[in-house]
This record gives C-alpha cells, structure tokens and sequence, in this order.
C-alpha cells in the first residue's frame, strides 16, 4: 500500500477458517489509522488511535454481539432507517 507521501506500507493478512482480512496503516486521514478489510466482501474500516485504545480496553465478552454470523446475513440485516 502507497500513501499520498509515496510511502509503502506493509499490508498484512490474517487468515482462519473464519474470516481473511488485510490490515494496513493509512495516513490520507487527519492523522494515523489503522484499514482493516474483509478480503470476502472488501468492506473496510478505519480506526484511528483513540478508537484502537477503547478496542483494547473492551473484553471479548463485549465483542460477541459482533461475532454472530447472522448480523452479515443480508437476508436477515434489518434496512436503512429501520
């Protein structure tokens, strides 16, 4: 990955049974954050420092609404404005 400096940045990719994603640093932003994309679906997010640091202080207790395969079914996601 090239930033708009033209400096390469290491992309990483992290592979289970479950989920492939690519994680890279960016700085088109207003400071450093860190892309992660779904190499499935190539959908993407951009955390930045603070939102990494709640990310390391939750537990994974807290993740597990996130986990379940349901929520990435689109037969079952509710619409827009619902």
């Amino acid at each position: 990955m090239r930033n708009l400096a033209g400096l390469v940045y290491m992309t990483m990719r992290l592979v289970s049974e479950f989920a492939a994603v690519e994680i890279a640093r960016d700085d088109r932003g207003n400071g450093p954050r860190l892309m992660i994309r779904d190499l499935q679906t190539g959908q993407e997010i951009y955390l930045d420092p603070l939102e990494l640091a709640a990310l390391a202080w939750t537990r994974h207790q807290e993740l597990l609404p996130l986990l379940d395969p349901g929520r990435f079914d689109p037969r079952t996601r509710p619409l827009q404005g619902e």
